[in-house]
């Protein structure tokens, strides 16, 4: 065996080597991610029943567009907000909106009540969030 041939296989066994560990080491960590708290599946199943609004119930009538919209600008625009908060669901529905999904807090909750309100007024403003804090 030439020096070349010697400094290509301790090439080759180092990035072996490299890969082993890392193979690993992702291994250990993927039960743990596979079991993510973010996981909304048992939300969005209940979302599915036929007594809850959903977002495809909402007609396609002009004021109740524009006030989905509105609340949906305003919640986007504050960038306090997390990422949970800036896709909960707006509903709106004959003037009358419907906010669902997860939340990271109380004070992002109620930050999220005021802009809705805000919009649409006190009355016509319907809190069907819940609090997920991180994890």
């Amino acid at each position: 065996m030439n020096l070349s041939d010697c400094k290509a296989f301790h090439r080759y066994l180092g990035v072996l080597v490299f890969l082993l560990v890392f193979v690993s080491a992702w291994a250990q960590e993927a039960p743990a991610a596979s079991q993510a708290a973010g996981d909304n599946s048992k939300v969005n199943q209940q979302d599915r029943q036929s007594t809850e609004p959903t977002a495809d119930q909402q007609k396609n009538d002009s004021s109740d567009l524009q006030l989905s919209r509105e609340v949906r600008q305003s919640l986007v625009k504050d960038k306090s907000l997390s990422t949970y908060a800036h896709n909960v669901k707006v509903i709106a529905q004959n003037g009358k909106v419907t906010l669902k999904g997860p939340v990271r807090s109380d004070d992002e909750r109620a930050a999220i009540l005021a802009k809705a309100t805000q919009v649409a007024g006190e009355a016509n403003v319907n809190d069907e969030m819940t609090v997920v804090p991180k994890h």
